[in-house]
């Protein structure tokens, strides 16, 4: 196993791929590698700074710290659903393809088997596998919805690069296996947190504030390692069916 690196953590996930058949299955796929792509590309992400692991309904991307996290979350905020809406406008409604998406950090090893290790990493699949982004992209027309780790909010986010307005993220609590832990999804939401928690700028925070507990090990942007039995391997494909 290689040695953990640290990592911007990207992923994408087709909702309700599970419920398609094995041609629009192949079909999305296509069109979510061009949406991914595309939006790398735009972001000035070389592809020498970037490695990606395919989940089949899911794309994931490990991009290099030299690429810019505020450019990253401009294009997702901007190019990604421009893509997904003139790709759309042309399909049929059964045929629609609508993203998840999360954008995180953290250390992440690759092991013999090409899988990939790091809680930091399991962080983030928590976070695009969560009742709360699932119900944010239902309760929108939009093509797509964005959420961002506590430690990318609070890092960039709020601090209001150009083309990122952090007015427009509201802070959501994910109930995961390890614990509650906070995010932040762009777009209306129905109740948010607390009103200190979505002011911009404000530091108000929760226990969980730059870390993710998980049986007694702690671990935030220097976590990453291999502790209490979680694994996280993308060369299999077990998984619950999309809702």
């Amino acid at each position: 196993m290689t040695d953990p690196v640290y990592r911007t953590i990207l992923l994408f996930d087709i909702e309700q791929y599970g419920s398609r058949d094995d041609v629009e299955q192949a079909f999305l796929r296509r069109v979510l590698y061009d949406v991914v792509d595309t939006t790398l590309n735009t972001a000035a992400v070389d592809e020498t700074a970037r490695l990606r692991a395919d989940r089949g309904d899911s794309v994931m991307e490990l991009i290099d710290t030299a690429v810019p996290v505020p450019a990253l979350v401009k294009t997702l905020l901007t190019e990604t659903p421009a893509l997904l809406h003139n790709k759309n406008r042309l399909l049929a409604t059964s045929a629609r393809m609508r993203l998840r998406i999360v954008l995180s950090s953290g250390y992440v090893a690759v092991d013999e088997l090409d899988g990939w290790i790091g809680s930091d990493l399991n962080h983030a699949v928590r976070l695009l596998n969560s009742d709360a982004l699932r119900d944010a992209l239902k309760q929108r027309e939009a093509d797509c919805v964005l959420c961002v780790s506590d430690d990318v909010y609070r890092g960039v986010v709020r601090h209001g690069p150009l083309g990122v307005r952090p007015e427009e993220f509201h802070r959501v609590t994910v109930e995961t296996k390890e614990g509650p832990t906070v995010a932040w999804v762009h777009g209306d939401s129905g109740t948010p947190d607390s009103p200190e928690a979505t002011a911009p700028g404000s530091d108000a925070t929760s226990p969980q504030h730059g870390s993710v507990h998980i049986q007694g090990d702690q671990y935030g942007q220097t976590g990453g390692t291999l502790h209490g039995g979680q694994y996280f391997d993308f060369t299999g494909r077990a998984r619950d069916e999309r809702r």
